[in-house]
């Protein structure tokens, strides 16, 4: 297990939506490791396989002092009920602009052994959810802001690179 790099915008990398995950072998089994390692630090909520450079589906979480992890999750359901609050990401560090995401998601796939997994959580754990799976498929927080707050934000973006 090692505590990997998180990759940072404008890594191409972070753009790139990643792969299906058809066989669990070594290398799966380890970037699990290296997910749940590194996502259990303070101030860390998620963690997608891309943000420390693997481009296959898988990510980890840290909500609620329960740390775990998904392979080729895919939400199932959302509610309708939003959530309005201020987002942020690892890999856009510092930046934090409020997002709308659903109140509650509900995500299905798979463990290292292949059992189905289902996640589900409202609040936090679904705005974690949400997050990482835009992130699996080449997507940032910074994608889903209003128009005039993304401005701004790709503005502030810009200045700090």
């Amino acid at each position: 297990m090692a505590m990997r790099e998180i990759r940072v915008l404008p890594d191409p990398v972070l753009r790139t939506p990643c792969d299906e995950i058809t066989t669990v072998d070594d290398r799966v089994r380890s970037l699990v490791e290296d997910l749940v390692e590194t996502v259990d630090s303070d101030g860390r909520a998620g963690l997608a396989a891309n943000q420390i450079g693997v481009n296959l589906r898988a990510f980890s979480w840290n909500v609620d002092d329960e740390i775990g992890y998904v392979l080729n999750p895919r939400i199932v359901e959302l509610s309708e009920e939003t959530q309005d609050g201020d987002e942020g990401c690892l890999s856009v560090p510092g930046l934090w602009y409020p997002t709308t995401r659903a109140w509650y998601a509900r995500v299905v796939g798979t463990d290292v052994d292949g059992n189905e997994l289902v996640v589900e959580g409202t609040g936090l754990m679904a705005r974690c959810l949400q997050h990482e799976c835009d992130h699996l498929d080449g997507k940032l927080y910074l994608d889903r802001l209003e128009r005039t707050v993304r401005k701004k934000a790709m503005r502030e973006l810009r200045e700090r690179l």
